[in-house]
């Protein structure tokens, strides 16, 4: 009861912390430079790092959902929501113009090795699990022979809108790469080892409950998109493309290699942990989108 309880919260929270809307602390958004205290077990090597920051920047695209805009969306969500004839375009204008995808295992052996990549190397990530991704994105992709990341948040996994965790298998079986997300999309920088969740019993009294954001968010969303695909769970993007550098340590403990923001500066003692990605806006053009690839990374 306490499960099913948990998940009606976090559903009924779901669209106010999905990544189609921007944090209202923009102020962290921008500077996320919460500091921590170092934790050498688990960072980076400087001279790795060093290495990794000289190395020129792949671009990497960031998706959420991809439908029609409706009456009752907002300026702010469109920026989120790319028409479908859009994304069809975009993705014809990649192929065009000689982008070849590339998946988050071959971009850490170019960063950590300097491994060579195709000629024009370009990622795209889906963040949030939206049906669009599979039922849209996925089938224009494979017209181009295109691959990509999605990064799944599982409290959606089967809830209306959303992909069910068969849909997800088949993703990953056919070759696309899926990664975590966390369960319900909290904000990582606000994480806790000692958070108090508010619990809602049927007779609608109210009690607390302690819990560890990082086993719940991270440590269980994991293992399920585990058990779901068969493959470990390497990589990482933050919700909202926020983070701070208490999480960085958290993450590697956790195993991951990779985690991806959104265009904030990549932390210069990690970057593996920060690594940058934009936006496809709703209101961008092939030439736009095709500038903006240029001129970002």
């Amino acid at each position: 009861m306490i499960k099913q309880t948990l998940a009606v919260l976090a559903l009924c929270a779901l669209g106010a912390v999905s990544c189609q809307s921007k944090p209202t602390d923009k102020s962290t958004a921008a500077t996320p430079v919460t500091e921590a205290p170092a934790a050498t077990n688990n960072a980076a090597p400087q001279g790795d790092a060093a290495a990794i920051l000289a190395r020129k920047q792949v671009p990497i695209l960031c998706y959420h959902q991809i439908r029609d805009w409706k009456p009752t969306d907002s300026k702010n969500a469109k920026d989120y929501i790319v028409q479908v004839a859009a994304f069809k375009e975009h993705i014809k204008m990649l192929a065009d113009s000689g982008y070849h995808t590339i998946l988050p295992d071959q971009l850490y052996a170019y960063l950590t090795k300097g491994a060579p990549l195709p000629k024009k190397p370009i990622m795209l990530t889906f963040d949030d699990t939206d049906l669009d991704q599979f039922t849209i994105a996925n089938p224009t992709l494979k017209k181009y022979g295109f691959k990509a990341v999605y990064f799944v948040m599982t409290v959606s996994l089967g809830r209306p809108h959303y992909m069910t965790k068969e849909q997800v298998k088949q993703l990953s079986d056919e070759g696309n790469v899926v990664a975590s997300h966390t369960w319900d999309h909290h904000r990582v920088d606000r994480y806790s080892h000692t958070s108090t969740l508010k619990i809602i019993g049927k007779n609608g009294k109210i009690t607390n409950r302690p819990v560890d954001d990082w086993v719940t968010q991270i440590e269980k969303p994991t293992k399920t998109l585990e058990e779901i695909t068969g493959k470990k769970m390497d990589y990482f993007a933050y919700p909202f493309g926020i983070w701070n550098k208490a999480a960085l340590p958290e993450l590697r403990k956790r195993g991951f290699k990779m985690a991806f923001q959104l265009a904030d500066k990549r932390d210069q003692t990690d970057p593996l942990m920060t690594v940058r990605r934009i936006l496809d806006s709703g209101y961008w053009s092939t030439k736009t989108l095709s500038n903006s690839i240029r001129n970002s990374f």
